[in-house]
């Protein structure tokens, strides 16, 4: 009997070890797991593409994967919007703010007050214009000159290839004031702008709305009819919201008119393989895992790069797309 309570003894006392040695284990990861923690207040623009509801999805899939904690708001395109949501998020003690803004102007009170409250902000697809310093840590984003220079590239290598004396353009450019618009728009003119066959006939704000790409293009139609070589839209829900107008219209999208697009989604992949777009410039919305990585850093006190832009591709009828992988968004 006694060697069996002996027994019984150890075996309790090696069962109270074990569990104190998990429970010191338990307590050892839950710290770590605190010093990781990271809180990010995100303000999206709104839904209003496929670009911009997969630029969402990428930053919550990724804020999920590097385990940050996560406030997102969307302002449904309205930049008061974003400024009230960034004030929640500074009330909130937030680690890190990160936005894309509606417009460039307007945010050096709200910034200063982040600036103020010690929370380091990036912006992710949009840049500010502001006179005051240091009140943004970065920028991650596609390099949006770029791309109006790889669109106004492609344009002259086809009017070579179509052997076109003139070419005359119509631009549907994406929210007035914005970093795409303005850059993209500087990007292409600045390409074209030593070739003399090129003539942008008007440029017309579509606000990177399906709807509004359409109702640009109707008026474009009307107004120039059959004069317009190419259509140059900011983005692909402007261009597949005018390509049934033009079509409307009695004109061969991709035959009578060259089409170029911005963006890269798989609606506008799909029409560029059936010969309706000629061009896509890719502006890739995976930019969550930047942003995590970023946020990641300036929470732990690290310098990083002022701007951060990902790879971006052009696709075009130049190309065999038969391959191409899914776009994703």
């Amino acid at each position: 009997m006694k060697n069996q309570s002996k027994s019984k003894g150890w075996i309790l006392l090696a069962g109270i070890i074990c569990l104190s040695l998990a429970l010191s284990s338990c307590r050892k990861n839950n710290t770590k797991q605190e010093e990781q923690d990271l809180l990010l207040g995100f303000s999206q623009i709104g839904s209003e593409s496929a670009w911009r509801i997969g630029n969402t999805n990428d930053i919550e899939k990724q804020a999920e994967k590097y385990g940050v904690g996560l406030m997102f708001e969307n302002a449904n395109q309205k930049q008061e919007n974003q400024i009230d949501a960034i004030r929640r998020f500074i009330a909130y003690k937030v680690d890190v703010i990160a936005f894309s803004p509606i417009v460039e102007e307007g945010w050096d009170n709200v910034l200063t007050e982040a600036k103020e409250a010690g929370i380091p902000v990036i912006l992710v697809d949009r840049d500010i214009s502001s006179d005051k310093e240091g009140l943004t840590t970065c920028l991650i984003g596609a390099d949006f000159y770029k791309e109006g220079v790889m669109a106004g590239e492609y344009l002259i290598r086809k009017a070579d290839a179509l052997g076109l004396d003139t070419v005359n353009i119509v631009e549907i450019t994406g929210t007035d004031n914005s970093t795409p618009m303005r850059q993209r728009q500087a990007g292409f003119a600045d390409a074209i702008a030593s070739d003399s066959r090129m003539h942008v006939l008007e440029s017309i704000d579509g606000d990177f709305l399906k709807s509004r790409g359409a109702e640009c293009m109707r008026s474009l139609l009307e107004k120039y009819g059959d004069q317009i070589d190419v259509v140059y839209s900011h983005n692909d829900e402007m261009t597949l919201g005018a390509i049934p107008e033009i079509e409307k219209a009695g004109f061969v999208p991709g035959k009578d008119m060259i089409i170029i697009s911005v963006d890269g989604g798989q609606d506008a992949i799909n029409v560029l393989k059936q010969g309706k777009i000629n061009c896509v410039v890719e502006c890739t919305p995976k930019l969550g895992k930047e942003v995590m990585e970023t946020a990641i850093k300036l929470k732990n006190g690290e310098t990083v790069d002022k701007v951060i832009h990902p790879e971006e591709r052009i696709f075009s009828d130049e190309q065999d797309l038969s391959n191409l992988e899914p776009r994703g968004y």
